[in-house]
């Protein structure tokens, strides 16, 4: 401190507060940005300290104190003495503000820990036809992934997965880019039967993997999109930073009591999900065809038509449920036109082996006239065909008069719209009302 001599030095009870409360700069309160070094606004313009500077001395010079007084309302001289002299530094304020933000950043730049590591960023396109109630992603690429094998590369690929819903059935997957951290895929992957439903309850998990042949794949990152934010029938880009997957609740930081009821919830949403689980979706086309007048040299199916009846379209089959023990079923459709006192109108399409998304594109024909149909049930099985033992139930619908929701709706249509195809996904349910479900 140096004190000119002949003069007094006068400090008012305010800086002497001042002193003794605030023997130093005061340092700013952490931000949630300050943990993250990538992420830090200050560090791409703050240089490391070098070993040989030092902090320059305080002065409490009387001449310095009877200057800039008017400044901060005659508390400009008690903040001119307690700021430090920095070389080049043209006031008080900035000084303290640039040695406060370098400290600051020399903190932050030295954390390291496995929380800050990138797990690199992914690109991809989401686009939902509603013509069509497809859901289409398009990977494009992911940049700067975490090295996963010993040469310090990766062989990444993208898996996508609807939640919730079964693992199998939902799950999508892009060809494995050898040797890299930068793939590139261009790749588009389809959800077909995706209502509008789905897109406001549903969530597409996308995750990136590195494939290993001699051992289990390895997990990398992922992200999760709400599809309720997409609009239809646009395209919405993503450039996003994978993430590590959500920590599951543990029971043993619970107490005694709260361990049971959570154990008791548990079992008690496992049963609720086990009795709403999805079977699968059926994308069926109704057609009633009114009789017409039919030539004599038409014979066979064409002639049958003529006379006017129901024609059903079984197109295909989505996210069926797994029956098998290799997580696929082998699915076949059966047709039904309730009451059949004969059961004459049983038909049945083939079976397609090992898949949870079956074509089918087959059609049946019911001669029928439009009074007799009024009293009738359209009931659609779906099966998985078993060698040797009973074939098993996944899931089916009925349309009728006595129908609700989708299937009344899509009834009603097709009576209207005499001759024309009425085209619907419709969702299977475990049971149907006044059906035995017996092979």
């Amino acid at each position: 401190m140096t004190v000119r001599k002949g003069k007094p030095l006068a400090i008012s009870i305010q800086e002497n507060m001042a002193i003794d409360v605030c023997p130093g700069p005061i340092r700013p309160i952490r931000q949630i940005s300050a943990y993250f070094p990538r992420l830090s606004p200050t560090s791409s313009f703050t240089e490391p300290l070098s070993p040989n500077h030092k902090a320059a001395p305080t002065s409490l010079s009387p001449g310095s104190m009877g200057q800039g007084g008017g400044a901060a309302g005659g508390g400009g001289g008690g903040s001119s003495l307690l700021s430090p002299l920095l070389p080049g530094a043209g006031g008080g304020g900035g000084s303290l503000s640039a040695m406060s933000s370098m400290d600051t950043s020399i903190e932050i730049d030295s954390c390291d820990s496995d929380d800050s590591t990138s797990l690199g960023t992914l690109q991809f396109d989401l686009l939902y036809e509603r013509a069509t109630s497809s859901l289409h992603c398009t990977v494009l690429r992911a940049k700067g992934l975490k090295p996963m094998d010993f040469n310090g590369l990766a062989d990444p690929y993208v898996k996508l997965h609807l939640l919730p819903g079964a693992c199998k059935a939902n799950k999508l997957k892009t060809k494995t880019v050898r040797n890299t951290l930068n793939p590139v895929w261009n790749e588009t992957l389809t959800y077909c039967g995706i209502t509008e439903e789905d897109m406001y309850r549903k969530t597409l998990r996308v995750s990136v993997c590195d494939e290993d042949k001699l051992t289990h794949n390895e997990f990398i990152g992922e992200s999760r999109v709400a599809l309720r934010r997409l609009k239809p029938d646009q395209t919405k880009h993503y450039n996003i930073c994978l993430e590590h997957p959500p920590p599951l609740p543990s029971p043993t930081a619970m107490s005694t009591a709260l361990r049971g009821i959570s154990c008791y919830l548990r079992e008690w949403e496992t049963e609720q999900h086990r009795s709403l689980e999805e079977r699968g979706r059926l994308l069926l086309c109704l057609q009633f065809l009114p009789p017409s007048a039919a030539d004599d040299d038409v014979k066979g199916e064409a002639k049958e038509r003529a006379r006017g009846g129901l024609c059903v379209g079984v197109k295909r089959c989505a996210h069926l449920a797994a029956m098998d023990v290799n997580g696929f079923s082998d699915p076949y459709v059966k047709t039904y036109l309730k009451p059949d006192v004969h059961k004459k109108s049983k038909h049945k399409t083939a079976v397609i082996k090992k898949t949870l998304n079956p074509e089918f594109n087959e059609e049946f024909f019911y001669e029928i006239t439009f009074s007799e149909l009024a009293s009738k049930t359209l009931e659609v099985t779906v099966w998985d065909y078993d060698l040797g033992k009973s074939n098993d139930f996944i899931g089916g619908v009925s349309f009728g008069c006595h129908s609700q929701g989708e299937t009344l709706q899509h009834w009603i249509d097709c009576l209207k719209n005499k001759g024309k195809k009425v085209e619907r996904w419709h969702t299977l349910t475990n049971e149907l009302p006044g059906s035995s479900l017996q092979e």
